[in-house]
């Protein structure tokens, strides 16, 4: 049997927490030779390295971070068995670590995870936002327990992963009030050249509006492409032209961001979908999440 040294365990749990063996060897109060000797027997010990060098500083290889999320989980236990003995509460909540494509709109974001915390199991969410497919490449290392994304993982990703259709919502058109008044009546025919603000290209999304676009020939002025979908209301809050949000947010988007309805459509669908590296899903928040979700958030 393959034993596991704790020891250097904690070195190099406390290396990658700092960020660099001088801080490390501070907190640990080693001489940064011996760290650095402790760490390379970890190493050895397990085939791998945990390490990269990018200029000054150390960089996690995908070994080191999936190291570093069971060590970190290793430590957190260890605390919690110290406060068990000395009659301490422990309660420590269940975590929930979700990687978010930066195309998800971030109040479908929030609706859809409060189903995670509302429950009577106390869940700690650990949230990181990025590009699809680095999501991709941390979850196949177990990073996350899920990435929420608005686009099934397709056969050119090189990741053993399962989608799971959460559901899909229309979407409205919303513009500061003078603009949305001059753009309601006749819609959508409407939107033949009122300035609008996109998606990019590379969104599901900007793709649908596209065909919707071609099929009822109305061609918007376009006014900006932006990925991010809050900077994109921000720009049209502020006068830009008009924005597409999905629809079951749409109460929210008008308040948080003071703009008016300019029209909805049925026809061009945004959807949401968990990926996990397990085809049924076993852990309870993200089963909370999808029931959730294609309960009573989206249609």
């Amino acid at each position: 049997m393959d034993w596991l040294n704790y020891h250097h365990l904690l070195y190099f749990y406390t290396v990658a927490r700092e960020g660099s063996v001088t801080r490390a060897s501070e907190v640990l109060r080693l001489a940064q030779p011996t760290l650095s000797g402790q760490i390379r027997k970890l190493e050895e010990s397990l085939d791998e390295k945990l390490f990269v060098r990018e200029g000054r500083n150390l960089a996690l290889t995908d070994v080191g971070r999936l190291t570093y999320r069971y060590a970190d989980e290793i430590f957190s236990l260890g605390r919690e068995m110290m406060d068990a003995l000395r009659g301490r509460p422990t309660g420590r909540p269940a975590r929930l670590l979700v990687g978010i494509s930066d195309v998800v709109p971030k109040l479908v974001c929030h609706r859809l995870l409060e189903a995670a915390i509302v429950g009577d199991e106390p869940v700690q969410l650990v949230l990181h936002e990025g590009k699809t497919n680095e999501l991709m490449a941390a979850l196949a290392v177990q990073e996350y327990d899920m990435v929420l994304t608005d686009a099934p993982l397709g056969p050119q990703v090189r990741v053993k992963a399962f989608n799971h259709p959460l559901g899909d919502c229309g979407i409205g058109f919303f513009a500061e009030p003078a603009i949305a008044r001059r753009h309601r009546k006749g819609f959508p025919k409407s939107l033949d050249g009122a300035p609008m603000i996109l998606p990019t290209p590379n969104t599901a999304l900007r793709q649908s509006l596209d065909r919707w676009f071609d099929d009822l020939d109305v061609r918007p002025r376009i006014m900006a492409e932006i990925e991010d979908t809050a900077l994109m209301k921000v720009f049209g809050q502020h006068g830009m032209g008009i924005f597409a949000a999905p629809i079951v947010v749409g109460d929210e988007v008008r308040k948080v961001h003071g703009v008016q309805l300019v029209g909805r459509s049925e026809d061009v669908r945004e959807a949401f979908y968990a990926i996990t590296v397990e085809r049924r899903i076993t852990h309870p928040a993200v089963a909370a999440i999808a029931d959730a979700a294609r309960g009573n958030i989206l249609s």
